[in-house]
């Protein structure tokens, strides 16, 4: 009878081990009733969720002086080009 009590006790003790060691991986704290305890993912800074929208703007607007800056290139070499052919350049 104490070899089963035993051997019961050995068999909850593992699978409460691996219950617990499978929580740690996946970041889950179960371990409230049992008082061990279990890693927890930290939270996110709230502080740092407007920054990317401010950085998107800079962005295009940076894409967009670029983007001018490349059709006014353009265009001035169209125009220089027109000038020499009229002018026999």
């Amino acid at each position: 009878m104490k070899k089963k009590l035993l051997g019961a006790a050995i068999g909850l003790a593992g699978i409460v081990g691996l219950a617990m060691s499978g929580a740690a991986n996946a970041h889950v704290d179960v371990a409230v009733g049992v008082g061990v305890p279990v890693y927890a993912q930290p939270a996110v800074p709230v502080g740092y969720y407007g920054y990317g929208d401010r950085d998107e703007r800079w962005r295009e607007r940076e894409w967009r002086r670029h983007e001018w800056r490349e059709r006014r290139w353009h265009h001035e070499m169209r125009r220089e080009e027109r000038w020499r052919e009229r002018h026999d350049w």
